[in-house]
């Protein structure tokens, strides 16, 4: 019997297992009992009696034994004790074999960690009479810097609270729970869902590794698993997306889940970019689509001055349809950038007077295109097969498309970003758009009474003016920061100064880009140059005076007045027909609200607007209304020429347009919806 070499053995076997397996366990039982049966294993006759105890029972080993004996691994779903290893001799393997046994017959309950970085006594040494020393061997191991803490407690229960989390979620989450929250990040329908991807895919490798596997086998596998996933896959279930995943999993309603989450983790302003649907649900729509004999109708292209019939015809003006023989100067008058203009002693006449009493009379008409008046912006949308079965809840199968999408990259990118950019006041920066420019950039306002909305201060409660978007590290993405003002009547009078400020100067050479927006007009400001340390670069200054806003531009401006869809905000435009929305077509009671169109010569929408909304559907679609949202969304709206495309009004809007009248006389009327 050699027990150096069965120590050392030991020894060899723990430094492979911490190598292989990583994480170390410990299971529960009385130390006591377990350092009683380590003696007890020993054959008879091979565990002497010396002096008053026998040979092996010596009270280094017995805290050896009751401070580590109990420790296992686990490797490919089996558990590996610190007593799993090769001896090489027959007495000392049976007392491994045994200790192994034993200690494996009871529960993992908890992760492995010691104070000190040492278990046990190499060797000691007794003197003897005379000058004779005896040499005494123990257990002994030298424990790696991992398993060693002054805070076991605490580092025990962080990893067993996220065992415990991990087990639960991969009892409770089906595959199926999983792969629907994982479609939703992959078609943009959950705010911030990239963030969760890889570690949902983490999440759901797991479980399939786990469903495999026995009752007695998955408990195992959350310990052994626990450590390698970390906090962020293994207590996914106590953050957001996780209550989203408990409730698909507790069969809760997608938009009802969803609309939670968004409740906790979206700004108040966020809008969903797209619809929330599942392969199963496109699946059971288009069965659905096909049964009902709507196949044909889902395609959609923009509409002509040829699908409309006379009944349907408000007003058309015949000589715009023509080409006009415009100067030279004409033409240069025609597309020069002009200030908006105020009308204000024109007279104001409701809608529906206006298209009884005034259209009848008129023989040319013109639209003054306030910038205001972007988001009236609309196309008529037709079928592409003129004889399929209408989906809508009216008699044909038109349907029309406001101005939805944000053609500004600044605009658009603060509204990724959760800013909001409906407001009355808007002042909104951009820079790192090749990523180059690494600064910290900030967006400052200094308000009438020298109060300043910046990083620090994102909330004025003198105007309730604020800071929603803010940018600190912009690496390897396009950084935005946006102030904005939602409406005017909390804004004070005075003038409000936009600078831009460096904070932190991180090697960057290139400027930004700035943009300010009131009443529908954009005013665009670039500055290439490089911005020190703590420069400030001051962009513009708007006043604000009995209601209205003014600016005056301390950089140049670009932007003043823009082209929308062809045509030029601040100018009179040539409508070509008015008409009511196809829901009130041919005499129709009408369903829904009515809207008020003036299409106009030369306006042309060069966005993709939706063919159709779920607003508009019959009853019977109503059921697959997620699938519908989406197709309206995905279907691209066919390009046709002499596209029907102008203002549209809707009666229950609150709203105003100049229009120039020509008939016997010329008069300007400001329509009031």
């Amino acid at each position: 019997m050699n027990f150096v070499k069965f120590r050392d053995n030991l020894i060899e076997h723990f430094s492979s297992m911490e190598k292989e397996l990583g994480s170390l366990f410990t299971v529960e039982l009385d130390k006591d009992k377990l350092y009683e049966h380590y003696l007890s294993s020993y054959p008879a006759g091979t565990n002497y009696m010396f002096r008053k105890r026998t040979e092996h029972d010596c009270s280094c080993c017995r805290h050896f034994i009751k401070s580590i004996g109990n420790v296992v691994g686990i490797k490919d779903g089996q558990i590996i004790s610190i007593w799993d290893f090769d001896c090489g001799d027959k007495t000392y393997q049976t007392v491994a074999n045994s200790m192994s046994a034993f200690v494996k017959q009871h529960e993992i309950t908890d992760f492995y960690f010691s104070k000190e970085n040492s278990v046990g006594v190499l060797e000691n040494y007794e003197k003897k009479e005379g000058f004779a020393v005896r040499k005494w061997d123990h257990f002994y191991l030298k424990l790696p810097s991992k398993y060693v803490t002054q805070d076991v407690d605490s580092k025990k229960g962080g990893l067993r609270d996220i065992r415990n989390v991990f087990f639960r979620s991969l009892s409770e989450f089906s595959l199926e729970s999983i792969d629907t929250v994982l479609e939703l990040i992959a078609q943009n329908s959950l705010y911030r869902g990239n963030e969760w991807e890889a570690n949902l895919k983490k999440l759901k490798a797991y479980k399939k590794a786990f469903d495999s596997l026995d009752e007695n086998a998955k408990a195992l596998f959350a310990w052994e698993k626990a450590g390698e996933a970390g906090i962020s896959v293994g207590k996914i279930r106590n953050h957001s997306v996780g209550t989203l995943l408990i409730d698909i999993n507790e069969g809760v309603d997608l938009d009802t889940a969803v609309s939670k989450y968004e409740k906790v983790v979206a700004p108040t302003n966020y809008k969903r970019p797209k619809a929330i649907f599942t392969q199963k649900m496109v699946e059971d729509a288009q069965k659905k689509i096909t049964e009902l004999g709507y196949s044909d109708s889902l395609s959609r292209r923009f509409a002509t001055l040829d699908d409309l019939t006379v009944n349907n015809i408000l007003f058309s003006n015949r000589d715009v349809a023509k080409e006009k023989n415009l100067d030279v100067f004409g033409e240069l008058k025609a597309s020069a950038a002009s200030k908006p203009m105020k009308f204000n002693k024109v007279e104001e006449v409701n809608a529906e007077k206006f298209v009884k009493d005034v259209l009848p009379t008129a023989r040319e008409l013109e639209v003054y295109f306030d910038g205001k008046n972007q988001k009236n912006l609309v196309s008529l949308i037709a079928p592409v097969n003129k004889g399929s079965k209408t989906m809508f809840k009216w008699n044909n199968g038109y349907s029309w498309a406001y101005k939805g999408n944000i053609a500004d990259s600044i605009k658009q990118n603060v509204e990724k970003m959760g800013g909001n950019v409906t407001g009355d006041l808007r002042f909104s920066i951009q820079w790192n758009e090749n990523d180059d420019n690494n600064n910290d950039f900030d967006a400052h306002c200094k308000e009438p009474n020298s109060n300043e909305i910046y990083f620090t201060r994102k909330v004025s409660s003198f105007t309730r003016g604020q800071l929603d978007v803010d940018i600190i590290n912009p690496f390897g993405r396009v950084a935005v920061e946006n102030i904005y003002w939602q409406s005017r009547s909390t804004m004070k009078d005075g003038t409000y100064l936009f600078f831009v400020h460096n904070y932190n100067h991180r090697g960057g050479r290139s400027g930004f880009s700035a943009e300010i927006e009131f009443d529908g007009n954009i005013y665009h400001f670039d500055y290439p140059h490089e911005l020190k340390q703590d420069e400030n670069v001051k962009v513009a200054e708007v006043t604000l005076k009995d209601g209205q806003f003014s600016i005056k531009e301390l950089l140049p401006s670009t932007t003043t007045s823009k082209d929308v869809w062809g045509i030029k905000t601040n100018t009179f435009v040539p409508v070509s027909v008015v008409m009511y929305s196809p829901n009130y077509w041919d005499e129709q009671d009408g369903i829904g609200n009515k809207h008020y169109m003036f299409m106009l010569k030369g306006c042309v929408n060069d966005e993709s607007p939706n063919g159709f909304f779920n607003e508009y559907l019959k009853p019977e679609l109503e059921t697959h209304k997620r699938v519908f949202e989406a197709l309206g969304s995905k279907m691209k709206v066919a390009d046709t020429d002499n596209q029907l495309s102008g203002l549209g009004f809707s009666s229950t809007k609150r709203d105003d347009v100049v229009v120039k009248v020509i008939g016997s006389t010329e008069r300007m009327l400001k329509i009031k919806f």
